[in-house]
């Protein structure tokens, strides 16, 4: 199959479930056992992806609320 599907395929897990488990995660409220079960089941190059995604859609929102405030 190559290196590109086994790339891609641990991305095959639901969206929703990745920004589920990185969310709870950054907040700090994800549960032992569901962190557990997301590293057994997964690779974690999809948690990677939506980690990066989410701390860049949280500093763009931080640096927007700075400008409305300072505006």
């Amino acid at each position: 199959m190559g290196f590109f599907y086994s790339c891609v395929y641990p991305l095959s897990m639901s969206i929703k479930r990745y920004f589920k488990a990185v969310g709870s995660a950054l907040f700090g409220v994800q549960s032992q056992t569901n962190r557990q079960q997301d590293f057994k089941q997964n690779s974690p190059l999809g948690y990677i992806l939506v980690g990066i995604i989410m701390v860049a859609l949280f500093v763009v929102l931080l640096v927007s609320l700075a400008r409305f405030i300072a505006s």
